[in-house]
């Protein structure tokens, strides 16, 4: 049984925002927060009165200390609560479950879904939990009850976002055979529950495929940088690019674009694939005086490389600049980050301040935020990471 502290909001404009719905717990928001406590304890939330508010738990990660998970003082994190809020999500997704070209999916996704800390994937039949604190792992046995007992599932995989050991991925159910071959919008794409962080595909990108595949990339020559496993460019091929060149600098880049290429009848050897740093290939570019039709970049928020450190905050008006040297008369750029230090705003603003002295005119044309199915709570706007602007050049 976890154990309980009451923990009293320092002044009653924090209560309000707390009344409000705001649901991430942080320590500084508090006068008495306990000078010990453990992963998993139960919080007692309560106005500087001593006046209930709402319950949450004690889970340490990166954005804060814990997640509000009622409003209710009743309520008690067992099988009968996490029940009912797997099928509050599931009824929400129905549309999607429905959708026979799209079998991957985000089920459930953490303070969106009202409880905070855990999201579930939905990649065919076979569910990804993503835990982000010991607190809310402490919980684990109840969730996992609670989700088998839906007869969609075959099985379940993990990964513990608070844990860098060498992970045992597989929990529960059936062990999947890999890869997953999954459809999005009747585009194949080969997936791995068991094979690091990463499972092969982006999924709150899903929007985004779809336009490219749609509307910008037939007869264009598409270049794909931080291409990862190359999804991107499948969708542009899907659509008619006339060619793609696919770049990143993880050496399995190469092996993994190739195989999704092949799982959509494609011939690898008619793309390009480079393995190499991003900057690095743009200075190639410049050189040769290569020009693309589109461009998408999605870069992490920080990486580093033999050569050079790349942190979204300070060097994105750069990459931009970089991209639009090489972007062709008329063309596009889809310009992506989920670095939250920006919103939409303010990454407006680092387009324009990347196409000031360019000479050159541009026009954003369409925005994607993080799909339906990442569902965002209205009280914890910053929960919608993705910010994705679609912009036509030289207008």
């Amino acid at each position: 049984m976890a154990k309980t502290y009451t923990i009293l909001a320092e002044n009653q404009q924090i209560a309000k925002k707390y009344r409000g719905g705001y649901p991430l717990i942080q320590a500084d928001n508090f006068k008495n927060w306990p000078q010990q406590i453990e992963e998993g304890a139960v919080l007692i939330l309560a106005d500087p009165g001593q006046t209930f508010i709402a319950k949450g738990y004690y889970g340490k990660q990166n954005k804060g200390d814990g997640w509000v998970f009622s409003q209710r003082e009743t309520e008690q994190l067992d099988e009968t609560f996490f029940t009912a809020r797997w099928k509050n999500a599931l009824q929400k997704r129905q549309a999607l479950f429905a959708d026979e070209t799209t079998t991957a999916f985000r089920l459930f996704n953490g303070e969106g879904d009202h409880f905070g800390g855990l999201t579930v994937d939905y990649y065919d039949g076979y569910l990804l939990f993503q835990w982000y604190s010991a607190g809310v792992y402490t919980y684990k046995e109840a969730i996992i009850q609670s989700w088998l007992q839906f007869d969609f599932v075959k099985g379940i995989y993990e990964k513990r976002r608070f844990d860098n050991t060498k992970q045992e991925d597989f929990v529960a159910g059936e062990q999947a055979d890999f890869p997953i071959m999954i459809q999005e919008n009747g585009i194949s794409y080969a997936t791995y529950l068991n094979d690091g962080w990463m499972t092969g595909i982006f999924l709150d990108q899903r929007q985004v495929r779809q336009r490219i595949t749609d509307a910008y990339t037939n007869n264009k020559r598409v270049l794909n940088t931080f291409s990862y496993t190359g999804a991107f460019s499948v969708a542009a091929v899907m659509g008619g690019a006339s060619a793609t060149t696919s770049v990143d600098v993880a050496g399995r880049s190469r092996a993994k674009t190739q195989e999704q290429f092949e799982a959509n009848g494609i011939d690898p050897t008619s793309q390009t694939i480079i393995v190499e740093d991003v900057f690095q290939y743009f200075k190639y570019a410049g050189r040769k005086q290569l020009e693309f039709d589109l461009v998408v970049i999605d870069p992490p928020s920080f990486a580093r490389t033999k050569k050079l450190t790349f942190r979204v905050a300070k060097d994105y008006p750069n990459l931009l600049k970089e991209t639009i040297a090489i972007t062709a008369e008329k063309g596009h750029i889809i310009a992506s980050t989920n670095y939250a230090g920006y919103g939409m705003t303010a990454f407006k603003k680092v387009v324009a301040e990347a196409f000031a002295n360019t000479g050159r005119s541009y026009r954003i044309v369409e925005s994607y935020t993080l799909p339906p199915d990442f569902a965002v709570d209205k009280a914890f706007p910053e929960g919608n990471y993705l910010k994705v602007l679609f912009i036509a050049l030289d207008i």
